[in-house]
């Protein structure tokens, strides 16, 4: 498996993983990632600003994520609950699994790969948000070691289930 930044020519495989999770979250009810989000011009944005991250299994893309270091604007406010901490953290946004590959523990890979740089950046919070009808997700977080957190809205005011995972110092 490699792990690495997306460059520009994978923005049509990215956006395929993204498509497969669109239709997913729509089949199972979830009002998440429709009306056309994420679209080209979000993961162009992720690739150009080194957010982007692909996951590689046999030189095809199998899995997507955002990881944004720096200050989520979203989450300055949040609503029945608290962050674990006040540090420097890394925000996890678009995280998708080619429908061909779900299953496999790809989404633990990927959560390893960001905590691993994270430690390089001697950075040891990761932050993240999900819908509350994506019990998936949620599920996978907690047993990620995530901790919910509580409740933060998105700039377009939904609301979201806001979850932190402090990550060891070894």
């Amino acid at each position: 498996m490699e792990f690495r930044l997306a460059v520009e020519s994978d923005v049509d495989n990215i956006m395929d993983i993204i498509k497969q999770a669109q239709n997913y979250l729509k089949n199972q009810g979830i009002d998440q990632w429709q009306d056309n989000y994420p679209n080209y011009e979000t993961i162009k944005n992720d690739i150009k600003n080194n957010n982007c991250y692909v996951l590689l299994k046999d030189n095809t893309i199998v899995g997507t994520v955002a990881a944004i270091f720096g200050e989520e604007i979203t989450y300055k406010n949040i609503y029945n609950g608290e962050w674990l901490s006040d540090k420097e953290y890394v925000t996890i946004h678009r995280l998708a699994i080619s429908s061909d590959y779900k299953g496999l523990g790809l989404s633990s890979i990927i959560l390893n790969k960001i905590e691993e740089l994270c430690i390089s950046k001697n950075i040891y919070s990761i932050r993240v948000d999900t819908h509350e009808k994506n019990l998936s997700m949620q599920n996978f977080l907690r047993k990620a070691g995530f901790q919910y957190c509580g409740i933060i809205y998105l700039e377009n005011d939904d609301k979201r289930i806001a979850f932190e995972k402090i990550i060891d110092k070894q």
